[in-house]
């Protein structure tokens, strides 16, 4: 047992009487106080499928952790759906939701000193929300992924959420059916769990295993099967021997698993809000990681997998096929990941993977062998030049050629954005600028995936650039640039760009520049005025003075940065 409260309370007598007072309340005998507490963090919401399915999880870990000799004490914690968010002021508390989340579980673990914790969230920001939350409390702890979704059907296609959002921009072009629109939508979501692709919920839970504080091998299983609770379960009693042989996430989360990581996502085609998150994470642990360290990654690890949003399958699918076991295996033996870091269990990743073979099966092209990659190299491209100065982060899968230049269609807000794409305004060529939409200016980031799906349906997706100081979905695929730092409510260049300047994006040279002389942008300059904040009081107020750039992880928390 972790030394704390409870050491002192078994000691001290008399006069910690009252603290063991209010424990039996809840059900605690004498012989219970020298057991570990554990906080089980409940993500569970009837409101979204995303966490729909997160109880019966909570119970069956509940019981192994009783089982294993601890006493688990549960306590519940918020969560917002982007899906259900997406395209509405209810957006703008998605990333938002991160910081509240991980305040929440470190306010409960802290506040009532328990000696471990065992997370459990299923959608976007549940997942790095607990993480950050783990490395900033240092006790034991692991993370329970409430599991996918499995793919809803039409016509004999799989669909994900983004066939929903991709099917508005095609049937307002007029080349989709009504019946096919409406098919689509009704059957797009056929159980819970959390967005099917390898969008931002499984990229997240995916790099978890390679991270080493969730089981191997759990990231991909469906929220609906039995094997997910089983797992639940089993992180239960992996957790309690953690907490006897003092296993703390900072052993773990090190700038050598780190590097794990972000091969993984680069490897799988994960999500640009990757790079948001591991930023975060890496702060709350303390490590030293920044913006440059992924592209630095990036140029080594080619993409193995063929998945949604650019690719052909859903989660389930790669979980039959290997699923994060067999891709870390393939990048250990070929030097790309570090197989002497620590995991949850006690023992090294690469421990973990002695029994996975060095290549996938032959009869499957889910993950493809590492001599015939998707792409040589990564997918998530950082940029910089005179309109990103500290960076911002291009998804470069799916297209040809990831270069573009062409005018800039200057939008002040993602709603402005979407009423031109519907009306027909934007054209091949054209690249669109969405501003004031970053960390301080939403506040708080929105997702862009209603546009983004939308040109997508409409036939643009390769042929129009899009950028933005906010950021994408995980099932966005496109030219699309995001996390432009500084954003343009700070002044940044992206809020001075008028309609019609030229802008080059070159994700092979990482290059996104403006093509306007400096004088004239000090001109422009001269004449910016900052706008009003867009909120004066309550949460998203909060947030917008405390935000960092999102080039540090858009934290609430730096403040020595």
């Amino acid at each position: 047992m972790a030394d704390n409260w409870r050491s002192k309370l078994i000691t001290a007598g008399v006069a910690r009487s009252p603290n063991r007072a209010m424990l039996r309340a809840v059900d605690f005998g004498d012989d219970d106080f020298e057991k570990p507490i554990v906080g089980v963090a409940n993500g569970h919401s009837n409101m979204n499928p995303c966490n729909a399915g997160i109880q019966p999880l909570v119970d069956r870990a509940m019981d192994a952790l009783r089982e294993a000799g601890a006493m688990p004490q549960v306590f519940g914690v918020p969560t917002v759906t982007d899906g259900i968010g997406m395209g509405t002021d209810g957006m703008k508390y998605s990333l938002v939701s991160r910081e509240v989340i991980a305040d929440a579980i470190e306010t409960s673990v802290n506040g009532q000193m328990m000696d471990g914790a065992l997370v459990v969230g299923a959608c976007d920001k549940n997942m790095p929300a607990g993480m950050m939350a783990i490395a900033r409390m240092n006790v034991p702890a692991i993370y329970v992924y409430g599991g996918t979704i499995k793919p809803g059907k039409w016509k004999g296609e799989d669909l994900t959420i983004v066939s929903a959002f991709e099917a508005v921009g095609a049937y307002s072009a007029g080349k989709m059916s009504k019946e096919d629109f409406e098919g689509i939508e009704r059957n797009a979501c056929p159980t819970v769990g959390a967005c099917g692709g390898m969008y931002t919920a499984n990229t997240m839970s995916s790099s978890f295993e390679a991270l080493g504080l969730s089981l191997m091998g759990s990231s991909q299983l469906a929220a609906v099967d039995p094997e997910k609770a089983d797992s639940a379960a089993e992180s239960g009693r992996v957790l309690v021997n953690a907490i006897r042989n003092n296993i703390r996430p900072r052993d773990i989360i090190t700038r050598k698993s780190l590097e794990n990581v972000v091969s993984l996502v680069m490897a799988t085609g994960g999500s640009t809000n990757a790079v948001l998150h591991y930023l975060s994470i890496a702060s709350a642990a303390e490590v030293e990681w920044t913006i440059d360290d992924f592209e630095r990654i990036r140029r080594k690890v080619p993409v193995l997998c063929d998945l949604k949003p650019s690719g052909r399958y859903v989660a389930v699918d790669f979980h039959k096929a290997g699923g994060v076991p067999q891709v870390l295996k393939m990048l250990l033996v070929n030097g790309l990941l570090h197989g002497d870091c620590m995991t949850i269990t006690g023992r090294t990743i690469g421990e973990e993977l002695e029994h996975i073979p060095d290549e996938p099966r032959a009869d499957q092209d889910v993950i493809r062998p590492f001599n015939k990659p998707m792409y040589e190299q990564g997918h998530l491209a950082i940029l910089k030049g005179n309109l990103a100065t500290e960076g911002c982060v291009a998804k470069i899968t799916g297209l040809k050629n990831p270069t573009i230049t062409g005018p800039a269609r200057v939008y002040d807000s993602e709603k402005e954005t979407m009423d031109a794409i519907m009306a027909g305004k934007i054209k091949a060529g054209d690249v669109v600028v969405i501003r004031y939409e970053g960390p301080k200016g939403g506040p708080g980031m929105q997702e862009m995936l209603a546009p983004t799906g939308a040109l997508i349906g409409a036939g643009l997706g390769d042929s129009v650039g899009l950028l933005t100081d906010g950021r994408f979905s995980g099932g966005t695929w496109g030219m699309v640039v995001g996390h432009v730092a500084p954003e343009a409510f700070v002044g940044g260049t992206i809020a001075l760009v008028e309609e019609g300047d030229s802008i080059s994006i070159d994700a092979h040279k990482q290059l996104i520049e403006l093509h306007v002389s400096d004088e004239e942008l000090a001109k422009r300059r001269a004449k910016w005025k900052q706008p009003e904040p867009r909120f004066k009081r309550g949460l998203l107020a909060k947030y917008a003075h405390l935000v960092s750039t999102s080039s540090k992880g858009a934290i609430t928390d730096g403040f020595d940065n």
